[in-house]
């Protein structure tokens, strides 16, 4: 169960930002908001049905990540620190994505400025990020089956001599 939830969160988390990533429409403040109300949505469920070990709320942590960029602000060097220690499950191409598709929805936002981008690019330049922007949402974690040890010893299983299992022998 908690697998099948790892996964499933893992695929809300690549759609989601995919489309953040390729829709200017949805990259504003307030989209960022309701992200992040969604999420805290999902880690209390998954709290409530105690599977919080299951790794599930982590698939969700490149979102989250986008969600507090679309919020924080963005103008000046402190801003862009900021934004490079937090955004460590994205990529700089996100990132860079992200601030170049962000739209400010009222007046008392602003557009990000080319020289602000540009210093965000200087300060993650040294990361070794893969060259992928978009999630691959048909990735598939490995299932894991527990290994649990059978209280039946070999020696006392008894093979009826209708299986035809002559030609083993018990050593």
């Amino acid at each position: 169960i908690q697998q099948v939830f790892k996964q499933l969160f893992y695929m809300i988390n690549a759609v989601a930002l995919n489309n953040l990533l390729l829709r200017k429409d949805v990259c504003s403040w307030s989209t960022g908001m309701q992200l992040r109300f969604n999420i805290s949505q999902l880690e209390e469920w998954l709290h409530g049905k105690n599977l919080q070990q299951s790794e599930a709320a982590q698939t969700l942590e490149p979102l989250i990540q986008a969600a507090q960029l679309l919020q924080l602000k963005k103008k000046t060097s402190e801003d862009a620190e900021a934004i490079c220690s937090l955004c460590t499950s994205l990529t700089t191409q996100q990132i860079v994505k992200i601030l170049n598709l962000y739209t400010p929805v009222n007046e008392f936002e602003e557009r990000v400025t080319v020289a602000f981008i540009r210093n965000i690019q200087k300060h993650l330049q040294d990361r070794n990020d893969p060259q992928q922007l978009l999630l691959d949402f048909k990735h598939m974690f490995p299932v894991l089956f527990p290994f649990n040890p059978s209280s039946i010893t070999m020696d006392s299983i008894h093979l009826p001599a209708s299986l035809n299992l002559d030609f083993l022998n018990k050593v």
